[in-house]
């Protein structure tokens, strides 16, 4: 296993170092994969992350259309997937996921395991878990 570091959030404003580590592992991997319970703040550590990558588009999970794509304001593409209905790897293979996951292009994953066998093998893994209060979360990060 690589290094991992801890993040024990009280805050939403606390998401951001996190999201700044994110960014400082860019050059190690474009995929996120973010691992967590329901309503464990997936998506509102994506939507942060986002933001301070200046993407100008209004960033929602993607839950019925499996793919959203964003924009930075440098017109940088941004893939934000969530895979929580696939039922079978075969319909992550009808909307190319090849195309996006080795475009050089952030891809931010939520639900990566639902499609593990598909993962590449090096990428950034976030797991998030509930502190001891309802705005706690232990996030811990780690490339794989």
């Amino acid at each position: 296993m690589k290094a991992e570091k801890t993040f024990e959030i009280h805050s939403l404003d606390e998401l951001a170092q996190v999201s700044d580590y994110l960014m400082s592992l860019r050059d190690q991997s474009d995929l996120i994969a973010f691992y967590g319970a329901m309503g464990a703040g997936k998506t509102t550590l994506i939507k942060d992350l986002c933001h301070r990558m200046e993407v100008t588009d209004e960033v929602n999970s993607p839950t019925f259309a499996i793919v959203n794509e964003y924009s930075t304001v440098e017109g940088e593409p941004v893939y934000h997937f969530d895979f929580y209905r696939i039922k079978k790897l075969e319909e992550v293979f009808d909307i190319g996921y090849e195309n996006y996951f080795y475009s050089g292009h952030l891809c931010l994953l939520e639900w990566p395991e639902m499609i593990e066998p598909l993962l590449p093998e090096s990428f950034i893994r976030v797991d998030i878990r509930l502190g001891s209060t309802d705005d706690d979360r232990i996030i811990t990060v780690s490339m794989r």
